[in-house]
């Protein structure tokens, strides 16, 4: 990790940047694969995932049989697991649900406002080195307990033409049946545009490669709604000159062995914590079945000593997708904080819980999206509706702000349609 002592402010932007990517490379090639599945459908899915996957797949739809067989795939105690988990992400999930209320604005004008369902969802989850099972949670339980209709659920196949066990059990767990074995930018096209299998969804979740988040980008020009445009993972780590330094190298270890691309940042008082944190972190990262992984991220990170003050500062700068803070005054310090994903409060809150079981949603923004977006939550299943009702002696009322205010702004017809009715009255 390079190390920054007391950056002056105008650095920060810099320091704040993530990984860069050849976006005009990616974005033509994700085009063309979006243009391959719109125009020839399931034939495209079936060659792209041959040229992409390594698997001749005669059949993109999972069977009812395949997910029972999932039953006696994984053990017991990874079963356990998803249950408890899965309770937690219910529980906090479902508190989030709010009652319909309406508002007298004036006499005889009641306004209110409902949620309702986005009928048709997708959801995308990553195969590969990593079977994200734990975002099938994250992003089907909200799914189903917005009511939303129909789910339809894509992860990419493994060389056997299979979908991981733990993603099919935890598909079926939280109650979604409708799973297809189609990975990349072709499920978020498939998803998008639709074809002879696989329905088309108003809206996309779940994250991914360069290709994936590229492609539910452009979808999402076309009329496709997407959750965010996430980016590889990230984590914030403000420790101060008390913080266990294994701990602290665990929890950025953590996120480096998401991806290459990953970013991890140590924000600290003292220079002798971060030497500290740096010997852990070659400790530790020797133990890692993702190593290379892991070792590739750490170029792309930093350790970057401040002043507490400015090391606040700094992280709204940053808005990290995942911030932990592991200070004496950890509570005091998150009050100040205004721009990050998720945040982890003290020594005892490593992010993996975030990322499995605490409850609260783990598809979060990254890239600096923080600062104006957030994570996942019910609300991301619904849509608002918003509703008016009024009375003769409501449009009474309000009828001459109306007709003033439309012929303001040279909007004659407005102003009739409410002069109209005022007439019929009298």
């Amino acid at each position: 990790m390079k190390v920054y002592q007391h950056p002056e402010r105008t650095q920060w932007r810099t320091l704040c940047q993530r990984p860069q990517r050849q976006t005009e490379i990616l974005q033509d090639r994700v085009r063309d694969i979006l243009s391959q599945v719109k125009s020839a459908g399931d034939k495209a899915i079936i060659e792209l995932t041959q040229q992409f996957d390594g698997v001749n797949l005669k059949n993109i739809t999972v069977s009812p049989e395949e997910i029972s067989e999932s039953v006696n795939q994984i053990p017991d105690a990874l079963k356990e697991a998803i249950q408890l988990a899965a309770q937690n992400i219910h529980r906090f999930h479902a508190i989030q649900k709010k009652e319909t209320e309406k508002i007298e604005t004036t006499p005889g004008v009641i306004c209110w406002r409902k949620a309702v369902p986005i009928e048709k969802i997708g959801i995308y989850i990553p195969g590969g080195t990593a079977p994200l099972f734990s975002t099938v949670l994250m992003l089907g339980i909200p799914a189903k307990l917005a009511r939303c209709k129909e789910v339809v659920l894509c992860s990419p196949p493994d060389q056997h033409g299979k979908i991981h066990p733990a993603i099919l059990w935890a598909a079926d767990y939280v109650g979604i049946q409708t799973i297809f074995k189609v990975g990349g930018a072709q499920a978020i096209a498939a998803m998008a545009y639709g074809t002879e299998s696989i329905p088309p969804v108003y809206k996309i979740f779940g994250p991914g490669n360069q290709y994936v988040t590229k492609a539910k980008q452009l979808v999402s020009l076309e009329g496709t709604a997407i959750d965010m445009p996430a980016g590889p993972s990230e984590v914030l780590v403000l420790a101060d000159e008390n913080a266990n330094a294994s701990f602290v190298a665990a929890d950025l270890l953590s996120q480096a062995e998401h991806g290459p691309d990953s970013q991890v940042v140590l924000v600290t008082y003292t220079h002798a914590q971060v030497l500290a944190v740096r010997h852990e972190i070659e400790k530790q990262k020797a133990k890692l079945p993702r190593k290379e992984i892991a070792e590739e991220a750490l170029k792309n990170s930093r350790a970057v000593i401040l002043s507490k003050q400015d090391a606040l500062d700094f992280i709204n700068e940053y808005a990290p997708e995942h911030l932990i803070i592991n200070t004496a005054d950890c509570e005091l310090a998150a009050e100040l904080v205004v721009n990050a994903g998720s945040v982890f409060l003290g020594a005892h809150s490593p992010e993996s819980v975030g990322d499995y079981a605490s409850g609260t949603n783990h598809t979060l923004p990254t890239n600096g999206y923080a600062k104006s977006g957030g994570g996942i939550s019910l609300d991301s299943f619904l849509k608002h509706i918003t509703f008016q009702q009024l009375t003769p002696q409501g449009l009474q009322t309000l009828g001459k702000v109306v007709t003033t205010l439309a012929e303001a702004e040279q909007l004659h017809g407005h102003a009739e349609a409410v002069k109209i009715r005022l007439q019929a009255y009298q």
